[in-house]
């Protein structure tokens, strides 16, 4: 199990260095233009890291309502089944 262990991080750190080394060769400039003419300039790493967290919290907050609606169906089954009479169920974490 330690084996396993170490190959998982082993595996984040060549990850991370490969996701650095690639930060460190995109450091250009880009321009970012949007409407009526305002243009904004950074470097290329920033603007690719801005639009995947932009996009990883849409993701998030697209899948909140789901979520949120799965924990209500999960606490209204757990009553149902307490009042039923089935006091053994174990804490929902």
């Amino acid at each position: 199990m330690k084996l396993i262990t170490h190959l998982s991080w082993l595996l984040r750190a060549l990850l991370f260095l490969a996701i650095f080394a690639f930060a460190l060769m995109n450091t250009d400039p880009v321009t970012l233009r949007f409407f009526l003419g305002r243009t904004w300039e950074i470097p290329m790493i920033l603007a690719l890291l801005l639009f995947f967290a932009f996009g990883a919290a849409i993701g998030v907050l697209a899948c909140l309502p789901r979520l949120l609606g799965q924990r209500r169906e999960i606490q209204k089954l757990e009553r149902e089944l307490r009042a039923a009479g089935n006091h053994t169920l174990p804490p929902h974490t």
